[in-house]
């Protein structure tokens, strides 16, 4: 998920994800439907970019820390619920990245389905001719990979779990909403819905 969270960017998914990052004030950034640009990772700005976009009426402010920030002249409430005044269009087009990957296999080896020391793996070996594609690679634990190795999937009797496909962009979305961060403020929970059955 590529792209610039500043607000003289384009209001895309490069989010905050360092941990350390989450300890200084946070704002989580909503798109005028009051819906969250992203899941997974959370979009969050860091505060100045917040206030920065609050002064150039890019976005409201609808939730607040208690805490405050200074200037030489003002003294205003640090934001932690922003709204953009214009509406962005989500992006159709997922990349073909390893955190997307990851995504769509929900953290999970597409061998044996377990969720840690996560590596990728090609189905079709690179060697007998395999692409790197979203049809041809999966997220696969070290111990499934390396008893793969170069060979088929008859060759070393493993299966998947599931066909691995390119996921649509909704699709990734919805899946991220699976997977909370450990950081979550209180002010931020009227605007998200972690693994909430939606209404028809």
């Amino acid at each position: 998920m590529d792209g610039s969270s500043s607000p003289d960017g384009s209001f895309r998914t490069n989010f905050v994800r360092e941990p350390g990052a989450l300890r200084h004030h946070p704002a989580l950034v909503l798109n005028a439907d009051y819906r969250p640009l992203s899941y997974y990772p959370l979009s969050l700005w860091p505060w100045q970019d917040a206030v920065k976009a609050a002064f150039l009426d890019r976005v409201q402010i609808v939730a607040e820390y208690d805490e405050y920030v200074h200037s030489p002249t003002t003294r205003i409430r640090i934001p932690s619920v922003v709204v953009l005044k214009d509406f962005v269009k989500p992006q159709r087009r997922v990349a073909f990245t390893r955190f997307n990957l990851f995504l769509r296999d929900e953290f999970s080896c597409q061998y044996c389905g377990t969720t840690g020391d996560l590596t990728f793996d090609h189905v079709v070996p690179r060697a007998s001719g395999g692409v790197t594609s979203w049809e041809n690679v999966v997220a696969a634990c070290s111990k499934c990979n390396l008893r793969k190795g170069s060979k088929s999937l008859r060759q070393c009797n493993m299966s998947l779990r599931k066909p691995p496909r390119q996921p649509g962009a909704e699709e990734l979305r919805n899946m991220g909403r699976k997977f909370p961060p450990n950081h979550l403020h209180e002010s931020w929970m009227d605007f998200l819905y972690w693994d909430a059955e939606l209404e028809a």
